[in-house]
């Protein structure tokens, strides 16, 4: 009976040896540049997980506020950490998307700072050029949010939203289970040596 395997195992046993030392080479600078930045954001007070691929530009900018799981993808350094924010594990962030967790209290002469949080549990999807507002407070479990959908409330699990607000029009069948989220960005380096390495002896 044959092992199932998931397409990132096929495509990455089936190169040859040429191919596999090219992809590793670009995977290990790549893995220079994430491994700084996961460091300027722990130093920071930022937890973070393993297999975390971020920009150095949105390291710098995090802090004690901030709580990041494992095999998380974000591509934008528009974040805001004034409030606390939990992002789960499996969770992709994409360009341009901005995360606003603090406003400001209209009804007070003071005017000051309201501070709401948001939690982004796993599995969740947040594509190109999103607009999070602080009245959202939570993602939920595997939702997607359509590209550049505005979202006032909160996501419930599992649920498709898009628009401006952002509207549940459909559910979501499955998670993203099978997929190396740090390979969307190159970060996946040594998930790549430990999948080659297990074609190596495999063969044996």
């Amino acid at each position: 009976m044959t092992d199932y395997k998931t397409d990132y195992e096929k495509r990455i046993q089936g190169r040859s040896t040429l191919r596999y030392l090219m992809g590793l080479y670009v995977r290990w600078k790549a893995n220079l540049k994430y491994e700084k930045a996961r460091r300027i954001a722990r130093k920071n007070g930022c937890q973070i997980g393993e297999g975390v691929v971020m920009p150095i530009s949105l390291a710098r900018k995090l802090n004690c506020n901030c709580k990041i799981g494992n095999h998380v993808s974000i591509q934008t350094d528009k974040i805001d950490t004034r409030a606390p924010l939990f992002i789960g594990n499996q969770v992709i962030i994409g360009m341009e998307t901005e995360i606003i967790t603090c406003s400001h209290n209209i009804d007070s002469p003071e005017w000051e700072h309201k501070q709401y949080g948001l939690t982004i549990e796993d599995y969740a999807w947040i594509p190109t050029n999103c607009l999070i507002l602080p009245s959202c407070r939570k993602i939920g479990y595997g939702s997607v949010v359509g590209s550049g959908s505005v979202v006032v409330k909160n996501v419930d699990a599992m649920s498709v939203v898009s628009g401006n607000p952002a509207k549940e029009f459909k559910k979501r069948k499955c998670v993203h289970t099978s997929l190396v989220v740090e390979s969307l960005l190159g970060g996946d380096y040594e998930i790549y040596r430990k999948t080659w390495k297990r074609r190596i002896q495999e063969n044996k």
